[in-house]
């Protein structure tokens, strides 16, 4: 496939094709979708490790100080409250309280803070960080094209990080992370994840990141692993994607991620009051789980039904027939009368209806070492 600015490569563009991945564009990225198998790499991620480029995320420093004040004005959670080496999960809004992006803020000081964001949105989020940083004292440096990343998720993440690249991680918390080196190269790990198991998040250069990819599969004690697993596992435990149960018309309110976002903290932030209207007043819509009694697959867009009249009540944000739990299953954004747990409900599917019931949307338990 030839390479275009809107299908960029990674920095382990050539190690994925030298193992065969399958391969297709994703976030404006030439990007891996499963090596072995979506159901093989999901399981090797649930049961020992798998290792994910996740090289194409976006990076930006901010730096100044007036860094702190700025990122809590452009960030829904309160970076102000966590010491130095604390990640922070929440989300840039609109003024209309919609979802610009959803991202992890890691704080090194409270002058110093590293953004980590969707592929998708680079140049989206860039626009709006430096529009927004006008008045502050702050510096902005992008590092979308410096670094590289890797995750390395799964029960024996921890083990194969310390024993196969050398590099101490059993200490840090979840949510927590280290600036650190890694053979004289300057690297940043975090005790973070998107797939619902315990697991790390490295940025480094590039070719630091192509040494620590090429030594974990070499051992043998680290499966490669695709875009395709890293959905399915990150929909199993209930967890976002911006797109689809997040986007710039839905609230944070409605998807659920209220714990995120301090509506009481010093200065408030963009969006604030546009959110603080929905959680006074009630959501119209929620995001829920659907489960269905038929092996029938709903998927992104699926109408969801009135189970007496088959009025459209919402719509499929994500569907599986989830791996680890033989069912199949979907997050949806319903009217929130028809939110409560058990209620019946259907998801059109092609032509037919098939039955199901509202259900929490974390359809797996996580397991977080925490």
């Amino acid at each position: 496939m030839m390479e275009t600015q809107e299908n960029k490569p990674t920095c382990l563009h050539s190690r994925h094709i030298g193992l065969g991945a399958l391969m297709s564009p994703f976030g404006g990225f030439h990007m891996p979708i499963q090596y072995e198998g979506i159901v093989e790499e999901h399981n090797a991620v649930r049961n020992a490790c798998g290792v994910f480029d996740v090289s194409h995320m976006g990076e930006m420093w901010v730096k100044g100080p007036d860094a702190m004040r700025f990122v809590n004005h452009i960030f829904t959670n309160d970076v102000a409250v966590g010491q130095s080496g604390k990640c922070f999960y929440g989300m840039m809004l609109n003024e209309q309280g919609g979802v610009v992006d959803d991202l992890l803020v890691y704080k090194l000081s409270d002058t110093e803070f590293f953004l980590v964001f969707n592929a998708a949105n680079i140049e989206k989020d860039r626009r709006w960080i430096s529009t927004h940083a006008e008045g502050y004292d702050v510096t902005l440096e992008d590092l979308c094209d410096t670094l590289g990343e890797i995750a390395v998720q799964g029960p024996l993440a921890e083990e194969v990080i310390e024993n196969v690249l050398s590099l101490p991680c059993a200490d840090l918390g979840f949510y927590t992370f280290r600036c650190t080196t890694w053979r004289d190269s300057e690297i940043i790990v975090s005790r973070t994840g998107y797939t619902g198991e315990d697991g790390f998040e490295i940025y480094a250069s590039h070719e630091v990141i192509c040494t620590m990819w090429d030594a974990l599969i070499e051992s043998g004690r680290c499966a490669p692993c695709g875009l395709g697993c890293r959905d399915t596992l990150r929909f199993e435990v209930g967890l976002p994607l911006y797109g689809d149960e997040l986007d710039e018309d839905i609230s944070p309110v409605e998807a659920g991620l209220s714990i995120f976002v301090k509506l009481d903290k010093e200065g408030g932030f963009i969006g604030r009051d546009a959110v603080a209207g929905v959680k006074e007043k009630g959501p119209k819509r929620r995001l829920v789980g659907i489960e269905l009694s038929d092996r029938a697959i709903p998927r992104h867009g699926y109408d969801v039904l009135d189970a007496d009249t088959d009025c459209v009540i919402g719509h499929v944000t994500t569907g599986y027939h989830a791996i680890s739990m033989d069912k199949s299953v979907a997050m949806a954004l319903i009217e929130a009368p028809y939110a409560s747990l058990d209620t019946p409900v259907k998801i059109r599917i092609r032509r037919k209806t098939f039955p199901g019931r509202v259900v929490k949307k974390r359809f797996y338990d996580k397991r977080y070492k925490k």
